[in-house]
């Protein structure tokens, strides 16, 4: 999973970047707002964490501007500031998920995890086998993009469980 880390103080980032590289993620890393902003619009990420103060564009800007081109990457805040309008006003701007420092690392893993598995819900809901596909919600089958209007109607009628 490919994930952009914004932080500004170094002690933060070095332990947060080591325990994110020890459980998998590939981690690209920036201390400013402004080079974080351009890399942010620049580059397709998994998850973005976003401190909320440091140089430059500020963490709330940042999402306000990424959410307002439609980039609906999962967006997760940290930040020291957890007051309870602090962390509405990072939500209300489209934060997937707000974490007041400080936090353990296994804790923001399994957050990414959960944003990142909300994001692509749709996706899981899809196997794919060969040509065939099953959507398991709406419980048909194709076949090289057609569907199988068996299946179809025996889900409909309530018989032959997928």
């Amino acid at each position: 999973m490919h994930v952009f880390f914004v932080e500004d103080e170094a002690k933060i980032a070095s332990f947060v970047q080591v325990g994110l590289k020890e459980h998998g993620f590939v981690v690209d890393y920036c201390d400013h707002g402004d080079v974080a902003y351009e890399k942010a619009l620049a580059n397709e990420y998994d998850v973005i964490l976003l401190d909320i103060m440091m140089p430059g564009k500020d963490g709330l800007f940042i999402l306000k501007h990424l959410r307002q081109l439609g980039r609906n990457t999962p967006v997760i805040l940290l930040t020291a500031r957890n007051e309870l309008d602090d962390r509405l006003q990072g939500l209300n701007l489209g934060a997937d998920d707000y974490i007041a420092k400080p936090f353990f690392v296994e804790e923001l893993v399994a957050r990414i995890q959960a944003v990142v598995r909300r994001s692509v819900g749709e996706r899981q809901n899809l196997v794919t086998v060969g040509p065939f596909q099953l959507d398991r919600i709406t419980r048909t089958v194709t076949c090289q993009r057609q569907v199988d209007l068996e299946a179809d109607r025996e889900s409909q009628s309530g018989a032959g469980a997928v």
